[in-house]
């Protein structure tokens, strides 16, 4: 009886009494280390999928917002491209519109003139016998470096064409004898700048773009022989022999000449005095 007695009253060894309240002093009673690492990883993977459903659940919700605000943005863009198509045809429109009667008040008050005053202002479309001229840049233009580079007030330049070189052709062109003259089927007036942006040639303030092909009206063989002998047309030969600069030059028996796609004056107005004998 005093064994049973002893087993009721003591029914947890000392030894485990002890070691559990040392646990228990020390913070880490309770569960078990791996226990807890094992739970707190669950519920960061069942936080992250959470997370992720909820994400998901919100792009759903956004994505017709969204695809509708795209829709509506290009509507939007097509709605502008439409208006301004429709601009630029109603500005073809006008420039037709004032040319047709540019020319109507050239036969008009020009009288006998009128036709003659019209080609030579651009104002009119001509064609007839001419040149062909040709000026595009040396072939190892577009590499840096390369080639002969020529200086001309503190400016290096590769085999490219530049605006002063154009300017020098028309100028040539005009004191050949041409009677009209297009680049890359613009037509020039007395009114034409030839500028430069860059590496870009503007004529009145477009880009063009190499090759450079220049109509000229006039007697062919003859405007082609002076102009090749002229200063301006050494000055072309010159920087293809010494820079590689591409031109050929032809005479041709038709070449045609759009108008000019407006003539504006600005200063000068018709005199209504009559002159006296």
């Amino acid at each position: 009886m005093s064994l049973l007695t002893n087993v009721m009253d003591h029914s947890l060894d000392e030894g485990y009494a002890e070691a559990a309240a040392r646990r228990k002093a020390e913070g880490t009673g309770g569960m078990p280390k791996k226990l807890s690492a094992k739970l707190g990883l669950a519920a960061g993977l069942v936080l992250a999928a959470l997370l992720v459903t909820v994400g998901a659940a919100q792009a759903r919700i956004a994505a017709p917002v969204v695809a509708k605000e795209r829709e509506e943005l290009i509507d939007r863009i097509d709605g502008e491209q439409s208006a301004a198509e429709d601009l630029e045809d109603a500005i073809d429109e006008l420039r037709d519109d004032v040319g047709a009667r540019q020319r109507e008040a050239l036969k008009k008050h020009g009288g006998d003139q009128g036709e003659l005053v019209g080609i030579l202002s651009g104002a009119l479309e001509v064609h007839g016998p001419g040149v062909k001229l040709v000026v595009d840049d040396a072939k190892e233009a577009d590499h840096a470096g390369d080639g002969d580079a020529r200086e001309t007030s503190g400016f290096s330049d590769t085999g490219r064409v530049r605006d002063r070189d154009m300017q020098r052709v028309i100028n040539g062109l005009w004191e050949s004898g041409a009677e009209a003259v297009t680049i890359n089927g613009q037509r020039l007036t007395a009114l034409s700048a030839i500028r430069a942006a860059g590496d870009a040639i503007l004529v009145d303030n477009k880009p063009l773009v190499p090759p450079y092909t220049v109509l000229a009206v006039g007697d062919g063989d003859r405007l082609r022989s002076k102009f090749q002998n002229s200063g301006d047309g050494q000055y072309l030969q010159a920087l293809h022999e010494n820079f590689g600069i591409r031109t050929s030059i032809s005479a041709e028996d038709e070449v045609r000449l759009p108008a000019a796609p407006s003539v504006i004056v600005r200063t000068a107005q018709p005199s209504t005095e009559k002159g006296t004998s």
